[in-house]
């Protein structure tokens, strides 16, 4: 059976995964960028983004795995698609909203957007078709399987999403970038997950860079 994967997971020391103040302007609200700037500063990001240059040691090989690893399929809740809740007109043209990554964005693959308010699937260009289903975590895995076959699933967040799959133990492989900064207010990734590490075996590694890479690998 195919694995379901969370990768490059950003969190700062206190746990928050995203700021406080989301807006189409701000996707992370007051954090902005700086639980992201790790993997900005490698090859692997310098390149995303059409540049050049960039660092090439342990940072840069855990961003890599985003594309190395096999994934067929991405769950995201709606607040990584979209700075909107409820009907999708709250905005205005959210109604015309195809994500913040423009035409082409870095799937690849289909993508399950987790909503209470369905719509129609979105079809954009490399491959990516975003689908918007109101689907449980088990519900939504088992679409995702089902479009991925034999390749792993990619869980790519918010932090309310992955919290939720882990806390169904759902999640087989989690790489989580702890970043040295105190957000203080937001949205946090570890409430009500007390004891999860007695389900996982726990690595991990510190970069030069100051950010921590914690793999959590799900034992049996």
């Amino acid at each position: 059976m195919s694995l379901v994967r969370v990768q490059n997971f950003s969190i700062s020391l206190d746990g928050f995964a995203t700021g406080e103040g989301i807006s189409v302007d701000a996707p992370f609200g007051h954090a902005g960028e700086r639980l992201h700037e790790w993997m900005f500063a490698t090859r692997f990001g310098r390149a995303m983004f059409g540049g050049d240059g960039g660092s090439d040691g342990v940072d840069n090989a855990f961003a890599e795995r985003h594309e190395s690893l096999g994934i067929g399929a991405e769950i995201m809740g709606r607040g990584k698609f979209s700075a909107s809740t409820g009907p999708w007109t709250d905005l205005g043209t959210d109604d015309e909203w195809r994500g913040w990554w423009g035409d082409n964005p870095p799937f690849h693959t289909p993508v399950f957007v987790l909503t209470h308010h369905p719509r129609p699937s979105i079809e954009m260009e490399g491959g990516t078709v975003f689908h918007f289903v109101d689907a449980s975590p088990q519900e939504a895995l088992a679409l995702a399987r089902e479009a991925a076959g034999d390749r792993d699933v990619r869980l790519g967040g918010g932090a309310t999403s992955i919290r939720e799959f882990l806390a169904e133990r759902l999640v087989d492989v989690a790489h989580l970038v702890v970043v040295p900064i105190v957000l203080g207010r937001g949205i946090r990734l570890w409430d009500g997950l007390e004891g999860l590490e007695a389900d996982y075996d726990v690595e991990q590694v510190s970069s030069p860079s100051g950010v921590v890479h914690l793999t959590f690998t799900r034992r049996g």
